[in-house]
């Protein structure tokens, strides 16, 4: 049984993906601040070919593998997607064997399956940010993976 939510540390958590067509080369990023110590990590990745939706979701896969033990999760995010699926549709998909509402597989299974895997170490709090918009965490997150898309382009990545 995991700890309760009071036991546990609380980290902030922005993400972002970026995408030069859709698909193409994209990159993710995250960035991870520990309010009580103002510790922060951020990191960042990319691939040849893919989704700006796939980023989205790497990003937050890999800011949540980055922790060592169950958190408390603020998760701000400018992806739609990303938290209307976590928050809203996984459940259903999951009770329909991952398929939609309209009995279609869900896209990007392997990592909402990952991202459910995640999910059961940590009690995830979700925000919305609007992107582009001067939102400090976002526009470096933002930054950090339109470079790594940039790097994926030029062939940085397998």
């Amino acid at each position: 049984m995991s700890e309760p939510s009071a036991n546990r540390p609380t980290v902030h958590l922005f993400t972002d993906g970026a995408c030069s067509g859709n698909p193409g080369p994209g990159g993710w990023a995250y960035l991870l601040r520990h309010p009580s110590t103002a510790r922060e990590r951020e990191d960042s990745g990319g691939e040849r070919a893919t989704t700006n939706n796939r980023m989205e979701l790497t990003a937050v896969i890999r800011g949540l593998e980055a922790l060592t033990r169950g958190s408390v999760v603020e998760l701000y995010s400018d992806s739609q997607y990303v938290l209307n699926g976590l928050s809203k549709w996984m459940a259903g998909w999951k009770k329909k064997g991952w398929k939609t509402a309209s009995k279609q597989p869900v896209k990007n299974k392997e990592l909402w399956v990952r991202l459910d895997q995640l999910m059961r170490d940590h009690d995830l709090r979700f925000h919305w940010v609007e992107g582009h918009a001067g939102h400090p965490e976002n526009e470096r997150c933002d930054e950090l993976a339109v470079a790594a898309r940039d790097a994926a382009s030029r062939g940085e990545f397998d």
